[in-house]
């Protein structure tokens, strides 16, 4: 089902939100139908949230094509949290020089509820064809990106997030359960990096560097990411001095950014 049903007490702007995830999550303009279909919502009460979001400019509708889809408020507010929110704006500078320094992908990615969100990517010289752009979110439990900022969550942010993981398994390489991850992101905590070996997408590997304020705050994660035509995951580890070169740089503006006053 496309969007989840908003719980009571987020009344009716939890219900609006959950239908602009619905027509974005479409990649392309819906039409009411097809909205309507997908919606855990009566038809009365769909339409008229549809035709408030419209008149809020937050949709935008099509009267020769009969589609909906997100309006440029949307790309309005996107853009300011792009700016005031995510790490991009500082980050941008070292992810390029990285890029330029090892020719490979570069993502940058920070949590988002219980999922990965790419907020930046640079493409190798030679790009590679895979799931992952800026503003597309992935599971946490089996990307590289993902799986460094879980192992050094606190447990007490930690365990809510695996519980919301799907586990489905995409290749023979994902973890299929929560305690087969908890042991991996032990691994990850001694030895301050993770991988992806193949587990989101056949023949896609990364390395990939927590974020962290001097306190040991998570605030994203940056990878190196290649495949196993080009490189081995002894390859990418080639690059880890880099990573973390371009990780401390990014954590220290960020911490200066954004957590000015704090004492960490």
């Amino acid at each position: 089902m496309v969007g989840d049903v908003a719980d009571s007490q987020d009344g009716t702007v939890g219900k609006a939100l959950s239908v602009l995830d619905a027509v974005a999550s479409f990649g392309r303009p819906v039409r009411f139908g097809e909205l309507l279909t997908e919606s855990p919502y009566p038809k009365a009460t769909l339409y008229r949230l549809v035709q408030v979001l419209t008149k809020q400019s937050m949709l935008v509708y099509d009267p020769d094509r009969q589609t909906y889809s997100p309006g440029l408020r949307l790309v309005r507010l996107a853009h300011a949290a792009w700016q005031t929110t995510s790490l991009a704006p500082v980050a941008r500078p070292y992810l390029e020089a990285l890029s330029a320094e090892v020719g490979e992908t570069i993502h940058l990615a920070q949590l988002d509820g219980g999922s990965v969100l790419y907020v930046d990517k640079i493409n190798a010289r030679d790009p590679l064809q895979m799931y992952s752009q800026a503003g597309k979110v992935a599971p946490c439990y089996c990307t590289g990106v993902g799986k460094a900022m879980l192992a050094f969550l606190p447990d007490a942010q930690l365990e809510p997030i695996l519980r919301q993981q799907s586990y489905h398994v995409f290749t023979a390489h994902t973890y299929p359960d929560a305690d087969a991850l908890r042991a991996e992101l032990r691994a990850i905590a001694k030895r301050g990096h993770a991988y992806d070996r193949e587990e989101h997408e056949p023949g896609i590997i990364c390395v990939a560097v927590p974020i962290l304020t001097r306190a040991g705050r998570v605030l994203g994660a940056v990878s190196v990411t290649s495949s196993t035509e080009r490189t081995t995951l002894q390859g990418l580890d080639a690059h880890l001095p880099r990573i973390h070169a371009a990780v401390s740089s990014i954590a220290g503006e960020a911490q200066d950014w954004r957590f000015p006053d704090a004492a960490e």
